[in-house]
């Protein structure tokens, strides 16, 4: 079993920054993929940005130049500039490999709100 726990949302002026983390906790064999994803009240949730372990890095268009995601032992993004409109609750994602053999998950996190005011 995987947990994962995130921390850093808030509450911040339009412009402002915040830096969220994902710690993983328990036993794996190691973390094929990270990401980022958030939900805003009353839409689908969305792809922020991924990781993956060769270190290639996908963002949303709505995000690029302003977010920054990257990762070791657990999975941070840096939010710079932010916009009202990044108003979400945003869930961290770690796709881990159980084993030396093929054996994939993915977990979750419990979604910290970020609330960007004008």
């Amino acid at each position: 079993q995987v947990q994962l726990v995130e921390s850093g949302g808030g509450l911040v002026q339009a412009g402002g920054s915040l830096r969220l983390s994902c710690a993983a906790s328990g036993r794996f064999f190691s973390i094929d993929a990270m990401g980022w994803y958030r939900q805003a009240t009353g839409k689908q949730r969305e792809l922020v940005a991924t990781i993956t372990r060769g270190g290639s890095t996908n963002y949303a268009d709505s995000v690029k130049g302003r977010f920054t995601i990257s990762g070791d032992n657990a999975v941070y993004l840096q939010m710079n500039s932010l916009k009202p409109e990044d108003t979400a609750v945003y869930y961290c994602n770690v796709r881990v490999r159980e084993s030396s053999i093929y054996l994939t998950s993915d977990y979750w996190g419990q979604g910290t709100q970020v609330t960007v005011s004008s």
